[in-house]
């Protein structure tokens, strides 16, 4: 009796939050051309790759570089980027709930804070990521014709939601931070360069000498960008299997630190009044 009485809780709770998701998806359905006007800027970063990227290929003088084709290379840029493109900008809700003192009547609801953020950032990011993803696909159909992926499109999808849970949850520590600093931006924007460099975006990790590759390899920053990138130009169903073990075990050592992070940031703003 007890266990059933707990799986009608447990989905009475997981109702309510997809439906502020799915509130979320809705309320940003009502934007969706100015989310395509921002969009066209991801067309402008992947023409600059497409040149830069020509004449690399044309410089070394090989079809191939670190495994990659040069149609391999603006697909998995396409992917790169509208992962990165379509993440909400979390950090700059959570600093203005804190200073405003807005969190105060948000730790009210009968929900969790944490979890009412997650599906709201999951609801935007999707919605981002098929407008993100439809432009810069037409720009690489454009340029190669349809890609022969395979399960790739598939893999991606299925990255994605690991590599966006991940993105929130390391997003969201940093914007803590502000329970205890009033400025959390500068934080959030070293973060950002980093994922650029070491996560994969600019370039995949392939590319980089061993030593570093090996350095990535033990970081979190993969599982973002270059896991869902890479799968989607090379799939294979071993390697999406392992991804999504090494994401779920990063996901869980985040959901970690972010309880403690949460909880301290929480019992100092009850110990100050607020």
């Amino acid at each position: 009796m007890e266990t059933v009485i707990s799986r009608l809780r447990f989905r009475k709770k997981m109702q309510k939050y997809g439906a502020v998701g799915s509130i979320t998806v809705r309320n940003n359905f009502a934007y969706l051309r100015s989310f395509f006007i921002r969009s066209w800027f991801l067309l402008v970063i992947l023409f600059i790759f497409v040149q830069l990227w020509r004449i690399t290929y044309q410089g070394e003088g090989s079809p191939v570089i670190s495994g990659y084709t040069y149609e391999q290379m603006i697909w998995y840029l396409i992917f790169a980027e509208s992962i990165i493109l379509s993440s909400p900008r979390l950090s700059v809700k959570i600093e203005e709930e804190v200073i405003k003192g807005d969190v105060g009547y948000q730790l009210t609801r009968p929900m969790s804070y944490l979890l009412y953020h997650y599906f709201s950032y999951m609801g935007e990011a999707y919605v981002r990521l098929g407008i993100n993803l439809s432009l810069g696909s037409a720009l690489g159909i454009t340029l190669f014709g349809w890609p022969h992926f395979g399960f790739g499109w598939l893999g991606f999808l299925l990255i994605s939601v690991g590599s966006f849970t991940v993105n929130y949850l390391m997003t969201m520590i940093l914007s803590l931070c502000s329970f205890w600093v009033e400025e959390t931006r500068g934080l959030v924007f070293v973060y950002n360069k980093i994922l650029f460099i070491i996560g994969g975006l600019m370039l995949p990790l392939e590319i980089f000498p061993g030593y570093l590759q090996t350095i990535c390899h033990w970081l979190p920053f993969q599982t973002i960008t270059y896991f869902a990138a890479n799968t989607g130009v090379h799939f294979e169903w071993l390697t999406l299997g392992k991804r999504v073990l090494i994401q779920t075990a990063w996901i869980l050592l985040l959901s970690f630190l972010l309880h403690r992070v949460y909880e301290k940031g929480v019992r100092k703003l009850h110990v100050n009044g607020g």
